[in-house]
């Protein structure tokens, strides 16, 4: 099973449709990406994804920040997650990179809690820029 952290917190995953590789995907329902592929792939497809879910493969691996702003600069509007070995330090930058909820193990949510989580939901008013011009 997994986790789904919010601003909120964690709660259990909502999504009920399927979500399928890229290649295997078709209108109006989930697509997966990995860190490596192109954003520039579902042009002119986005607006009937619903739900695109990027793999991150390790928590050093930086790849789907980039392709969720990417995803956001071409306009698309639907649920944006990222999936898999981000840490709870990394839940800003996901936020403000595009993400609007990340997908955790069970494993993950026992060793980084909610209140981990929590704790940095406040990702617009901490930011660099905000601490500059404050």
């Amino acid at each position: 099973m997994s986790v789904i952290v919010t601003d909120s917190g964690f709660s259990a995953d909502d999504w009920e449709l399927p979500i399928l590789a890229l290649n295997d995907a078709y209108g109006g329902v989930g697509i997966d990406l990995a860190s490596s592929s192109d954003p520039l792939e579902l042009a002119g497809r986005l607006p009937d994804v619903p739900l695109i879910r990027v793999d991150f493969p390790s928590f050093a691996d930086g790849r789907g920040f980039t392709i969720a702003r990417q995803l956001r600069l071409m306009g698309f509007d639907g649920r944006l997650r990222a999936r898999g070995a981000l840490i709870a330090d990394q839940f800003a930058m996901a936020r403000r990179s595009g993400f609007d909820e990340i997908e955790i193990s069970d494993e993950m949510a026992e060793r980084q809690p909610e209140s981990h989580w929590l704790f940095r939901a406040d990702w617009k008013a901490h930011d660099y820029q905000a601490r500059l011009r404050g």
